[in-house]
């Protein structure tokens, strides 16, 4: 999937999400949760996901991230500036978190650890990835 830009020419989305689907392993049986998902974002532009809860929102962004439990089994490619997002070892995947990829959580003040001060909370992303 490429969009044209101007001069007749197309670039390659910044996210390109092909056949995702999520499973999760239960005792009573495997439970479908994202079946076939497909989507792609240009650069410069915005993709809002909305639907019903439970319909697998957050569970497709999760799974985007590889944010998922052990028990998740996630297949199809997930394509960032050309990479697959699925299938990047744990250094390339952290490297990219919070760098150049991140997602907003539903409830961000539950991301938050009531123990720790906000701003050191905050500042971690900066001292992780920018080196500050």
């Amino acid at each position: 999937m490429t969009r044209p830009v101007s001069g007749g020419m197309s670039a390659a989305p910044l996210l390109e999400v092909c056949g995702l689907t999520v499973c999760f392993d239960t005792d009573e049986g495997p439970v479908p949760a994202v079946r076939d998902v497909s989507f792609s974002v240009g650069r410069g532009s915005v993709l809002g996901i909305v639907g019903e809860s439970g319909c697998g929102k957050s569970v497709s962004c999760h799974a985007l991230l590889r944010l998922l439990p052990g028990n998740a089994r996630v297949s199809g490619e997930a394509r960032f500036n050309g990479r697959d997002l699925l299938r990047l070892g744990g250094r390339e995947l952290d490297a990219l978190r919070g760098a150049q990829i991140a997602m907003i959580f539903q409830d961000p003040a539950a991301s938050l650890n009531p123990v720790h001060a906000i701003g050191g909370q905050i500042a971690e992303t900066l001292r992780l990835h920018r080196g500050m």
